[in-house]
C-alpha cells in the first residue's frame, strides 16, 4: 500500500498521495471548507513553500481562494450587464457587442482562463476578421470593465486586458463645411427639415437633442435653445427620450440672430402644437426618426454637390470648428458641445491652432499702431 504521510502544521497540511507527489491542504478563511491547491507538488517541501505563500496572502489581505475564478464568462457578463444602469440604446448596444464579439470566444470557459495572451488573440482575430476597429475598441472596453468587476469580487488576481492602445482608436479627421455649404445643403433640403441643418451647424445639437426639441425649448427674445433631452431610437424601432450623456449635456446655447427668421417660419409651419410640441417632426407629423430623414439628407447632400462622405454628425463637427475659429474658450466650447471633459474641445482648438497667426498678426497691428508704422517694413532695407 502507498505511504500516505501527513503532519500536522500551524497553517495547513502536506500528505504524500499514492503517486509519490504531494498535496498541500488548508482551511479557507472565506467559507471555513477545506481547499486542495490547485495541483500537486514532487517535493515535500515545495507543498510547504506553497502553503507558506498561502498563509501570507491571509495575512496581507490579498487572499483569493484557487477555485474562485471558475464561474462561468458568458453567465457572469451577462449578470454584470443586468446589473449595470444604462440607458436602454448603450444597454442594447452592449449586449450586441458581448454576444457577437464577446462570448463567442470566451463565453463557454471560466472567468479564470481568460489570459493576456488569449486576449490578444481575441482582438488580433476579430481585427483580422474586418471586424470595424472602433467596435474591436467597444469590445475591448466591456471585456476589460467585466474584468475589472471580477477583480474587485475576488474573482481573479489582475485583469488580463493590458494591452496598451486597445482601449482607443484614432478617429479620422472628419470633412467640415463652410457656412456657404451649411447653406447650400440647408436650401437643398425638404423645407420641413431646412432648419433642422441650420440648428445642427449652428448650434452643434446632435441629432437625438434635435428630435426631442419642444416648441419651449426655443427662446426667440434670448436667441436661444434649451436641450433638456435628447431622443434614442432602438433597433425594435423604439423611440425614447432620455437624459443627455452627462450633467453637462442638460444646456442652453445661443444661436445667431440671422436664424430668427428660419426659426420663426419653422415654428409656424411646421412645428407640432402647443408649447409640448415637437419643434421637428416626420414627414407626416409623427416623430421624426433618423430613417425617414436621412434619404432626404442623401439628396439635398448631393444636390449641393457636397461630399457623399459628409455625414449629417459632421453639421456638429463643422459647428465647433466654427465657434473655435470665432473665439470660443474651451469652457464655451464645452458648454455648446455638453461635453463635461475639455478633450474634445481641445481638439476643435488645436484644429484652428492657424487663429495663433491671426493673434500675432493682431498683435503686430498693436505694434505697428503704437510705433506709427503703416505696415512690416521689407527685409533687407
Amino acid at each position: 500500500m502507498a505511504n500516505r504521510k501527513g503532519r500536522r502544521r500551524r497553517f495547513g497540511s502536506v500528505r504524500q498521495l499514492a503517486s509519490g507527489r504531494w498535496q498541500a491542504r488548508y482551511r479557507d478563511p472565506l467559507s471555513g471548507e477545506m481547499k486542495s491547491a490547485p495541483q500537486t507538488f514532487a517535493t515535500k517541501t515545495d507543498a510547504e513553500v506553497w502553503l507558506t505563500t498561502i498563509e501570507a496572502e491571509i495575512v496581507r489581505g490579498t487572499y483569493q481562494a484557487p477555485d474562485a475564478g471558475k464561474v462561468a464568462f458568458g453567465q457572469y457578463a451577462d449578470d454584470w450587464l443586468k446589473h449595470r444602469r444604462l440607458e436602454d440604446r448603450t444597454r442594447e448596444r452592449s449586449e450586441g457587442v458581448i454576444r457577437l464579439h464577446i462570448k463567442p470566444t470566451f463565453g463557454a470557459g471560466s472567468v479564470a482562463a481568460i489570459t493576456t495572451p488569449r486576449v490578444r488573440a481575441w482582438r488580433t482575430g476579430l481585427l483580422d476578421a474586418s471586424v470595424g476597429e472602433p467596435t474591436v475598441v467597444k469590445a475591448y472596453q466591456l471585456l476589460r470593465a467585466i474584468l475589472n468587476t471580477a477583480v474587485d469580487d475576488e474573482l481573479i488576481r489582475r485583469n488580463p486586458c493590458r494591452i496598451t492602445g486597445a482601449d482607443r482608436y484614432d478617429v479620422p479627421e472628419r470633412p467640415i463645411l463652410t457656412v456657404a455649404e451649411v447653406y447650400a445643403v440647408a436650401d437643398a433640403m425638404p423645407p420641413r427639415y431646412r432648419l433642422l441643418v441650420l440648428l445642427a451647424a449652428f448650434t452643434t445639437f446632435r441629432f437625438g437633442e434635435l428630435a426631442s426639441l419642444r416648441r419651449r425649448d426655443v427662446d426667440l427674445s434670448r436667441c436661444v435653445v434649451f436641450v433638456r433631452r435628447a431622443q434614442s431610437e432602438l433597433q425594435n424601432g423604439k423611440l425614447a427620450d432620455k437624459a443627455p450623456k452627462s450633467g453637462a449635456g442638460v444646456r442652453s446655447v445661443a444661436f445667431p440672430a440671422e436664424l430668427i427668421p428660419d426659426v420663426t417660419h419653422h415654428l409656424e409651419h411646421f412645428a407640432g402644437a402647443g408649447q409640448d410640441g415637437h419643434v421637428f417632426q416626420g414627414p407626416r407629423g409623427g416623430l421624426l426618426r433618423r430613417s425617414n430623414f436621412r434619404d432626404d439628407w442623401i439628396t439635398a447632400r448631393d444636390k449641393a454637390g457636397i461630399h457623399d462622405g459628409v455625414h449629417f454628425h459632421d453639421l456638429r463637427h463643422t459647428g465647433n470648428t466654427l465657434a473655435s475659429s470665432a473665439g470660443a474658450s474651451t469652457r464655451e466650447l464645452m458648454t455648446r458641445m455638453g461635453h463635461s471633459t475639455t478633450r474634445a474641445a481641445l481638439i476643435y482648438q488645436h484644429m484652428m491652432s492657424d487663429r495663433d497667426q491671426h493673434i500675432a498678426g493682431k498683435l503686430g497691428e498693436m505694434i505697428r499702431h503704437s510705433r506709427g508704422e503703416a505696415g512690416p517694413e521689407p527685409s533687407g532695407t
